[in-house]
């Protein structure tokens, strides 16, 4: 196999760094390793300007920490020995328990998650016990008639006797059993930066609560955060969803003592209100009659229905509409013995007196058993409110909801001290018997604002970015490239061609970008617009196949749909992994010089020029990384859409190339089992002979473009994983880094620094006395709130414009290069102003941008719907009888060392 070098000219690969009858090390031989753990912090950092900030971290004392807490598991079951299992009924059948059994439950105020867990503060008086619950209803919140054809009426009453029953009562047993107690004094060493096994489960305790709290009030609950029905709350999507504005809580040990991490949140609810609107708005049609009723049934299954006072839930639709409908209808009196048959319209008609208007050739609504149905005509039936909606939404729903949830600084602090009001937590008994009382003040935090750092453009000209932004306005790139041997391809878009051919390389002479007229412009063939986008994609290649003199460097393709174009992916495997070409996709609209130099950025960084980079990374002043040679590693796993559980992860890594530049990068990406965060392709021992994993293509990458030296120090950015999974990553995931540079070589052994990047949290920093702007670009903070034992800090490197800056919380797992904290966070600072595609700080360091560009790029590739019978598993682990995943296509030599996803 051959290799290109910088000039294009071919290169044998390296020579091999170990022999190859060298046979790799079998790790069952070696003696177990010490489990790695993250480690302590190793100081405070002093760089940057002081700044005074505020905090949605809200202080909590803790007064009763002699006190424990004692742990059941908890089974629910009917008389028949099957589990009680559904939506909301554990937490019914608790709280009818402690109302019923108050004494023989010592008078203990119960924590329950709604699942298998309960929580006592002091124990109940026994290990091991069962008690009966009768509940009226699962259904109903308070019963009532039943008006539904063949159903039963229930009078309620009794809730509190233990005997007295309705006709539809359904008696569960609860068996408690004692599983372990937790000290609440663990949560006073957790602030002291010494925490034991207890810690995690004492705070997990404090968190059901707050669910347990809100959950009482009639909220919905998404892990920690929690709705209420407020139309307030509510802002209109479309398609017949809504967004619902609610309130994430949870408690955090940090340096300052226990606090109450509070934050605004976002879920996707179904439209309350009458079925019917539901459908006509979700389906975008015009009436009740022009529904399609296949899609609509899966839909609505599972919702939760009103019909007058009572709730039920949806399992389906009836075959036939309710004028056709028929169910058997018991009589009464002297015809109690003659059974009629007849059809829910005219039940509901006739025998109960109520008007429909449009449903008698509409399916009923079906909330009965799967051989007991139980049917309603349409209109009665009212979708209750809070119930999440989880399908995918569509771009203009996910760019309404962005836009609408959008909140400026101090409108967020509002929002903020009116939902800790709001949630009275000081009326909460066990957070009392807790002995927790909640400061209801922002908490202060001394933060620093790093200087931007100086970068290089073409023409050797420096400059300082200001407010974390730049532009390129009577400036050069600092390598610009030549196009040439290029085309256009045209699917149908609408755009002046002469125009933007003109204007592109008028702003690319400007830029220093030489840009020479292109082979020629294809225009797709009209005949193929409705033909499948594999098909068009073809098509268009046979054209330019047919009428160039030769291979392409580079294609401009134009797409009809700004986002979302199903051409893309066919077009990117096609170019990328089947002919090796640089190719950019765009969808013009509104073309200026703005747009087009961003467009050139991109193009010029594909075909491996330099838009700009740190003004120090020629020069030997880069902290620890310029004493030797350092690979950077940014690493990210993308997951498919909730409930697509057939759509394979994709796991990418990019390295830094050319050391000392940490401006260049390349990537590698596999597929791996659904939903499966830890990466398993870093490390692919084959046969005992060749590696073919992720890490080694990226190493001996690093070791070509950089004068044939292996990297002695290896710093990775890990992307999206939790906390609970830190121990993985430190000691699954870095183990096969390890084992792939002892496969190439193992008398080498580079020193790691390990990173973690998190954007998924909720803490957020305000500036004080009231400023309305977010705080400013290059902002971190190591003090406060931070973790009271581990080497964490939160950075916001990027100039927040809308909304409320979210930082990005950084964890140091390991660091054997020895950087001290002043670096480490001036090298991640850096790192978010090497970022090729635009021209502005970004929010975290480019190479998990990267990560995250490559997995989502080259998941384009494979239509995942449409398996084949020969996909490999290659690309990731296969659990016994899973479908196999399927392997991506690889990319062409030409382009695998290409920043092809920027």
């Amino acid at each position: 196999m051959e290799r290109q070098n910088d000039d294009g000219e071919d290169l044998p690969l390296p020579p091999p760094v170990v022999p190859s009858n060298v046979a790799p090390i079998k790790i069952e031989k070696e003696i177990p390793k010490k489990k790695r753990i993250p480690i302590a912090r190793i100081g405070f950092a002093k760089k940057g300007q002081p700044i005074n900030l505020l905090t949605n971290h809200f202080r909590v004392s803790v007064s009763n920490v002699d006190k424990d807490f004692y742990h059941y598991s908890v089974n629910l079951k009917y008389e028949d020995d099957r589990p009680a299992e559904g939506k909301g009924i554990g937490r019914k059948v608790i709280d009818k328990m402690q109302q019923t059994y108050d004494t023989e439950l010592g008078g203990r105020r119960l924590a329950y998650d709604g699942e298998k867990t309960l929580f006592t503060i002091g124990e109940l008086p026994q290990k091991k016990s069962e008690f009966v619950v009768i509940l009226d209803d699962l259904h109903s919140k308070r019963p009532t008639t039943n008006g539904s054809p063949g159903g039963n009426d229930s009078p309620g009453d009794g809730e509190r006797k233990r005997v007295k029953r309705s006709y539809n009562a359904k008696t569960i047993k609860v068996e408690l059993s004692y599983a372990a107690r937790i000290p609440m004094q663990s949560i006073g060493l957790a602030i002291k930066g010494q925490e034991n096994e207890n810690t995690q489960e004492a705070l997990r305790v404090l968190d059901i609560i707050l669910r347990q709290h809100a959950s009482r009030q009639g909220c919905l609950l998404v892990r920690q955060s929690f709705f209420h029905d407020k139309p307030s709350n509510f802002v209109d999507l479309g398609g017949g969803v809504i967004g619902c504005r609610g309130t994430h809580s949870s408690f955090r040990p940090a340096q300052n003592g226990l606090s109450l991490n509070i934050d605004m949140s976002t879920t996707m609810i179904v439209r309350p209100g009458p079925v019917v609107d539901f459908l006509i708005a979700n389906q975008n049609c015009s009436d009740p009659f022009h529904i399609d009723w296949t899609k609509a049934k899966r839909m609505l299954k599972n919702l939760r229905v009103k019909v007058g006072n009572q709730e039920y839930k949806i399992v389906g639709l009836s075959d036939l509409p309710c004028n056709q409908q028929m169910f058997t209808l018991k009589q009464r009196g002297d015809l109690a013995d003659i059974p009629l048959e007849i059809t829910v319209y005219e039940y509901f008609v006739k025998h109960r007196g109520i008007q429909l208007s449009f449903s008698a050739g509409l399916p009923c609504i079906n909330v009965g058993k799967p051989k007991r149905p139980t049917y309603f005509p349409i209109e009665l039936c009212n979708l209750v409110s809070l119930q999440r909606y989880t399908k995918s939404l569509t771009v203009i729903q996910r760019s309404s909801l962005v836009e609408k949830s959008r909140q400026k600084p101090q409108e967020r602090m509002k929002s903020l001290s009116d939902a800790l009001k709001c949630s009275n937590y000081d009326s909460d008994q066990l957070l009392k018997d807790c002995g927790i009382t909640i400061n209801s003040s922002f908490t202060q935090v001394d933060g620093r604002v790093l200087q931007a750092p100086k970068l290089k453009v073409g023409n050797g000209e420096d400059f300082f970015p200001r407010n974390g932004r730049w532009n390129f306005n009577n400036k050069k790139l600092m390598t610009p490239v030549h196009i040439e041997r290029w085309a256009v391809v045209n699917f149908s878009a609408r755009c002046d061609m002469n125009s933007l051919l003109r204007d592109l390389s008028k702003c690319g002479n400007m830029k220093g970008i030489r840009v020479d007229d292109p082979f020629d412009v294809f225009d797709e063939n009209p005949s193929m617009r409705r033909a499948t986008a594999t098909s068009r994609v073809d098509a268009m290649f046979e054209q330019v196949q047919s009428r160039l003199p030769g291979e392409p460097k580079f294609l401009l393709c134009l797409l009809p749909e700004r986002k979302n174009s199903d051409i893309y992916g066919p077009w990117k495997r096609k170019c990328l992994s089947d002919f090796g070409i640089v190719t950019q996709c765009i969808a013009p609209t509104r073309v200026n010089d703005q747009y087009l130099t961003n467009v050139l950025l991109k193009i010029n960084a594909k075909l491996g020029g330099l838009n700009s980079q740190l003004q120090v990374e020629n020069t030997p002043l880069i902290p620890v990384i310029s004493k030797a040679p350092t690979i950077i590693l940014g690493m990210d796993v993308s997951h498919g859409s909730p409930g697509r559980a057939d759509v394979p992860s994709i796991a990418a890594v990019v390295s830094s190339r050319q050391w000392p530049l940490i401006s260049k990068y390349r990537a590698s990406v596999r597929t791996q089992s659904s939903k499966v965060e830890m990466m398993d392709s870093l490390f692919k021992p084959a046969n005992g002979k060749e590696d073919n994993g992720i890490i080694r293509e990226l190493l001996i990458d690093f070791y070509m473009s950089s004068g044939k030296r292996k990297p002695e120090q290896i710093i990775i950015f890990r992307d999206g994983v939790s906390e609970s999974q830190f121990n993985q990553v430190l000691n699954i995931e870095l183990d096969q880094i390890i084992e792939a540079c002892k496969f190439l070589d193992d008398q080498w052994s580079p020193k790691f620094t390990l990173i973690i990047a998190q954007k998924n949290h909720h803490t957020k920093f305000f500036q004080t006395g009231n400023c309305p702007d977010n705080v400013p670009p290059g902002t971190v903070v190591d003090k406060a709130v931070c973790h009271p034992k581990n080497y964490d800090f939160y950075m916001c490197s990027h100039a927040g414009m809308i909304g409320t800056t979210r930082p990005t919380h950084y964890h140091v797992l390991l660091d054997e290069n020895h950087f001290s904290a002043d670096d480490l966070q001036e090298l991640v600072h850096s790192l978010s102003y090497v970022y090729q595609r635009s021209t502005t700080a970004i929010s975290v360091v480019a190479p998990i941008c990267y990560a995250h560009l490559a997995a989502a790029q080259v998941g384009q590739f494979v239509k995942f719907e449409d398996r084949s019978e020969t996909s490999s598993s290659q690309g990731g682990f296969t659990a016994p009888g899973a479908a196999a995943v399927p392997e991506l296509p690889r990319l062409h030599d030409n382009v695998s060392s290409s920043m092809f996803f920027c």
